[in-house]
């Protein structure tokens, strides 16, 4: 038995704005709260926050000095063309694509690593 149900998720960065409106250009999301410390945005059924933290460091993937915590998966059927639009909107690719067929690691203008996927679960 379900004691609660997944709505979100909140990353933290220095610029909640900025980056809730980048991964709106992505998704075609809605923001749907913004304060001075965060920015809410909806996409369906699942919000994804952003909480401005002024000690924010970017995650050094792949390597461990500074863990990525988590990273935000987003399903597409055309990887090619979604990172050309991922990187346009202002995504960095990352050096390390360790399965460029299914997934396409990327990292946003914080530094937070998210992938592309054709996979479809």
């Amino acid at each position: 038995m379900a004691v609660a149900g997944l709505w979100g998720v909140t990353l933290d960065c220095p610029d909640p704005d900025g980056l809730a409106r980048f991964y709106q250009r992505l998704t075609g999301g809605e923001i749907v709260y913004a304060d001075h410390v965060s920015t809410h945005l909806r996409v369906g059924a699942f919000t994804l926050g952003f909480q401005r933290d002024p000690a924010y460091r970017a995650p050094t993937w792949p390597d461990p000095e500074t863990p990525q915590q988590c990273h935000v998966d987003l399903s597409t059927p055309d990887l090619d063309g979604a990172m050309t639009a991922a990187v346009l909107a202002g995504a960095r690719l990352a050096n390390h694509q360790p399965q460029p067929t299914v997934f396409r690691v990327l990292f946003d203008p914080a530094g937070h690593p998210f992938c592309l996927s054709n996979w479809d679960f």
